[in-house]
């Protein structure tokens, strides 16, 4: 019997634990960000519970609504949305909350009020919900400006403000990826212990991958340096090697695969649409943030994607993220592109 390989079993590193030993090396942490966390953890747990049984509980299927993107709202959307808010307005450390699915930013009443903003995407690429293909949370966390009462500015602030930033996949396992500003780590979900344990410790996206990550479909109305670098994937002249091609289509399952293997995932603009599809707060800035501090590189086309200075909470981008050689070809090409 392996008894080192028990004892190592037995030696779990869940992530309450985990948060708490970061928060340790802060003396001065009153441990308002480790409640914040754990309140958000919860309600990743309680979705991947309804989207495990959605089959079964007839939450697939629409809702009869239209969200403020236009889209047709799936009963697990509207369901999940309720259980954030409810969640985190209940952590008592919240004042603003942004979600994907809400037209209007929701101000928390002031006995419940805490420090931090929390933007996010209750449930991304929910239109697979009904295909069993993997979906997920997003969310990014801003803490308020000093003083005064808080408002929509406190929210729209530039991605390398937030303090946090993470994902909940919902696949065929369950897994949370969370960075505080320290690097990345990943946290799989033990259905038989109801704890995420860490799985995946100071994740480093790959400096160069073999994938490219884009819906090809809509190739006719791409820009030129889109073009051109996709063409390069497919059939580069300088000796490299050929990449693959990799879609899901849902952000968070494709994000996650790029992360970890490596390579480059692409929402461009394009003439259809010309600010990009992704949502800059609660899409593009916590992915980029997670891509940064994983050793990669985020890029809108124009600058570097966490820099970017949103005027609307459902406001939209371009998007580039991924490995930071991958990142600087396409840098490359679109700084070739202005010079013309």
């Amino acid at each position: 019997m392996d008894h080192a390989a028990d004892a190592h079993r037995t030696d779990l590193m869940t992530i309450t634990r985990f948060v708490l030993n970061e928060q340790s090396k802060y003396p001065e942490s009153r441990g308002d960000f480790t409640i914040l966390l754990s309140h958000i953890v919860l309600g990743c747990k309680f979705v991947c519970s309804a989207v495990n049984k959605a089959g079964l509980a007839k939450l697939i299927g629409l809702a009869g609504e239209t969200n403020v993107q236009g889209e047709e709202q799936k009963k697990l959307d509207v369901l999940s949305n309720e259980v954030f808010i409810k969640a985190l307005v209940s952590s008592g450390r919240t004042c603003i909350l942004v979600s994907e699915e809400d037209e209007e930013a929701t101000f928390v009443e002031p006995s419940k009020r805490g420090k931090y903003c929390v933007v996010f995407d209750p449930l991304d690429g929910s239109s697979n919900i009904d295909c069993g293909v993997s979906i997920g949370t997003i969310f990014g966390i801003y803490m308020i400006k000093d003083g005064g009462e808080p408002a929509l500015e406190d929210v729209l602030q530039p991605g390398k403000n937030m303090i946090a930033a993470g994902y909940c996949m919902y696949g065929s396992s369950c897994t949370f990826v969370l960075s505080a500003g320290r690097g990345v780590n990943g946290f799989t979900l033990d259905p038989s212990l109801g704890e995420f344990i860490l799985t995946h410790p100071d994740i480093k996206i790959p400096k160069k991958g073999k994938i490219y990550s884009v819906n090809e479909g809509n190739a006719k109305n791409w820009d030129g340096p889109t073009a051109k670098y996709v063409e390069k994937c497919k059939f580069p002249k300088d000796g490299s090697s050929v990449k693959s091609l990799r879609y899901i289509g849902s952000m968070v399952a494709d994000v996650h695969r790029t992360l970890l293997y490596g390579g480059i995932f692409l929402y461009p603009a394009d003439k259809k649409s010309p600010n990009g599809k992704l949502r800059v707060l609660y899409e593009v800035f916590p992915m980029s943030y997670l891509m940064e501090q994983a050793g990669g590189q985020a890029f809108t086309g124009k600058q570097r994607a966490l820099d970017l200075v949103p005027e609307k909470i459902h406001e939209r981008s371009p998007i580039f993220l991924g490995s930071y050689d991958d990142v600087e070809e396409i840098k490359a090409l679109y700084a070739a592109e202005e010079q013309k």
